[in-house]
């Protein structure tokens, strides 16, 4: 029953935190607004995020309020996930994971983005909706520096692989640092 449990609380704290993740990411890529998957997005987010902005403004680009809830719940997730498995932890390694826990699926939404850009590209190239701009709007500024370095081969771009794998090396060193794998 146990490893159930954490199973559902944790696939469904990860749905909310890539949610929460993808509008930290939103003003870092000068995405627009208009676009209904964003403004879907913030009404996903914003019972949780408004309050907190209230009292904590944003810095820049970088939405603190967004940052502090995800970590909050992100931190919720870990502490409930261990008292669930009997381990008892200090703050500090429950708050490191949550951190390196948020780096990761942060990292896991730029891949599944590229491949999903990549799909797309295949599909249906060339078409515009909604959809297909969002996931441009995420994923160009992660291949941009790819396509900088790795030029297309006979009208083939293949930067996306090597950002996929660059992403994957730098979860898999994150991994290495969690305290607690969960």
């Amino acid at each position: 029953m146990r490893p159930a449990l954490v199973f559902i609380i944790n696939t469904i704290a990860q749905l909310y935190l890539l949610v929460m993740l993808l509008r930290l990411w939103l003003p870092w890529f000068r995405a627009d607004f208009r676009n209904p998957i964003a403004q879907g997005i913030l009404r996903l987010t914003s019972p949780l995020v408004i309050p907190v902005r209230r009292v904590i403004p944003p810095i820049g680009r970088l939405d603190t309020a967004t940052v502090i809830v995800a970590f909050a719940l992100q931190y919720l997730t870990v502490l409930v996930i261990l008292t669930i498995k009997g381990i008892s932890a200090g703050i500090l390694p429950i708050a490191l994971t949550s951190l390196i826990d948020l780096v990761l699926l942060s990292l896991r939404l730029f891949t599944f983005a590229i491949f999903i850009h990549i799909i797309l590209s295949w599909i249906a190239p060339g078409t515009h909706n909604p959809a297909t701009a969002f996931i441009a709007m995420l994923v160009e500024p992660v291949l941009r520096p790819f396509r900088n370095l790795i030029p297309s081969i006979g009208g083939l771009d293949i930067s996306p692989i090597f950002a996929i794998i660059g992403l994957q090396a730098i979860a898999i060193f994150a991994a290495t640092l969690r305290p607690f794998p969960i």
